[in-house]
């Protein structure tokens, strides 16, 4: 593959003999001898790569990456040096650099180079095409309060404002995220994910920090952490209302300095991060009631994104239900299916528990039914569960007590009901309710539901 590539290098015989070994093996190089000037060259002309001596006059190496970057130019850079140590490795790294090469540099090493950087780009391409056609990224909606949440968004995107998004489980807190990140300005960077409630606590502070080398039982190697890995970009932490409150602090602690300490380690590490959150739970709630730090409910809940549950915008259910019939059809061969009007109302009037999340599996469910090429109001039916209403979902009205007290009565049943359905296979209970397998245990643990003695 040829590539045009551009040299920095204020040696003569340095930018000769690169030149040359890039030309020789198919590629077009140009050269510059000055930083400054290279810097205005690479602003006004697109390169498939740059390379970059460290140590030059006027400006060095490591100040023109941190001004290429600054300028928006997301050009993969690799840095070069005689003088090469540790500190300046990593210091290139932090500021973007693809790979630090010491001088003197073999032809086959550059050439490797050059091509590994090419493969990278062109597998990031690729990814990001398949991502699309899959429908991996997009949010699905016709209605006039997703339209007025998402321009939201993106407006707060654009800004480091920190963002908090609340809402059930399985209404699309992911996605929303992930938009985030690809409408700000850090879209270039790395975008790091970790759920809270999916990691032990006695592990969680590793997986956010990392740890050195044998700084305790099982640390055969060093573990870069989280905020490490998403350094210049965004770490996205969901479920942050089950992080344990003595990692609030730590937390805390590193949203207010800017900087990491791996578990054994001895000196910080400066890291430059968005950090988004998200949470179903009520944080406000939980800060009265002191299951969640006040100050760090204060440095994270600057920008809330309320998202609403699937059953406040029915409106949205025909786009996302076709949406997820391509979707499906399209990884599984199968042929395409259409909905009745009296299938897709049973689908409008369902209570949706598990959302967005539950949808989907119910889809997929209604693929399998299906008999024929639509789908009917009876196969809808089916595919649903816990019929307990003629509406196709269970009486919120349903019980006694505070409104909250007759949610979690609806929900029990909805549980207990699917729970046997599936003949106590908690794994599918918890695929059909559009749950992870974690949190319906977390969810029967708040209900009461003795999973032991339903057994018996």
């Amino acid at each position: 593959m040829k590539a045009n590539l551009f040299i920095v290098d204020d040696d003569a015989n340095t930018l000769a003999s690169l030149s040359r070994a890039f030309r020789l093996a198919g590629h077009e190089a140009t050269v510059c001898d000055n930083p400054v000037r290279a810097l205005e060259m690479i602003k006004a002309e697109p390169f498939d790569l740059i390379f970059s001596d460290v140590v030059m006059p006027v400006m060095d190496g490591l100040k023109l990456l941190e001004e290429v970057r600054a300028a928006g130019v997301t050009t993969p850079v690799v840095m070069m040096s005689g003088q090469a140590h540790i500190e300046m490795a990593v210091k290139a790294t932090r500021l973007g650099a693809l790979d630090f090469l010491e001088k003197p540099i073999s032809t086959d090493k550059l050439l490797l180079t050059v091509q590994n950087a090419l493969r990278l780009e062109h597998l990031k391409q690729e990814n990001q095409q398949l991502r699309q056609k899959l429908g991996g990224d997009g949010i699905v909606f016709t209605g006039e309060k997703m339209r007025k949440l998402l321009a939201q968004v993106e407006r707060v995107a654009a800004s480091e404002t920190r963002v908090c998004i609340l809402g059930e489980t399985g209404t699309g807190k992911e996605l929303i995220a992930r938009t985030v990140h690809d409408k700000s300005n850090r879209r270039e960077g790395p975008y790091v994910t970790l759920n809270c409630a999916a990691v032990p606590a006695e592990l969680i502070e590793s997986e956010l920090f990392g740890h050195e080398k044998g700084s305790f039982t099982g640390a055969a190697a060093r573990h870069i952490g989280k905020f490490e890995q998403a350094h210049d970009g965004t770490l996205f932490l969901d479920e942050i209302g089950d992080m344990p409150l003595s990692m609030q602090a730590k937390l805390l602690r590193v949203l207010e300095q800017g900087e990491v300490e791996r578990i054994g380690g001895d000196k910080p590490i400066k890291v430059n991060v968005r950090v988004v959150v998200a949470t179903h739970r009520n944080l406000e709630e939980q800060t009265r009631q002191g299951g969640f730090r006040q100050d760090l409910f204060h440095r994270i809940f600057v920008f809330p994104v309320i998202l609403p549950p699937l059953r406040e915008r029915p409106e949205d259910i025909p786009a996302l239900a076709t949406h997820f019939v391509a979707q499906i059809t399209k990884q599984n061969g199968w042929k395409d299916i259409t909905f009745e009007a009296e299938a897709m109302q049973a689908l409008q009037v369902y209570a949706w528990p598990g959302n967005i999340r539950e949808l989907r599996n119910v889809v997929e469910r209604l693929l399998l039914f299906a008999e024929s090429d639509t789908v009917t109001s009876a196969t809808v039916q089916t595919a649903l569960p816990g019929q307990a209403s003629s509406a196709g979902g269970v009486a919120i009205s349903a019980g006694t007590g505070t409104l909250s007290e007759r949610v979690e009565q609806v929900e029990r049943q909805i549980i207990l009901d699917e729970i046997k359905r599936q003949n106590h296979h908690i794994t599918n209970a918890a695929k059909a309710l559009g749950l992870e397998r974690s949190h319906l245990y977390k969810k029967c643990q708040q209900l009461g539901i003795d999973l032991r003695e339903m057994r018996k």
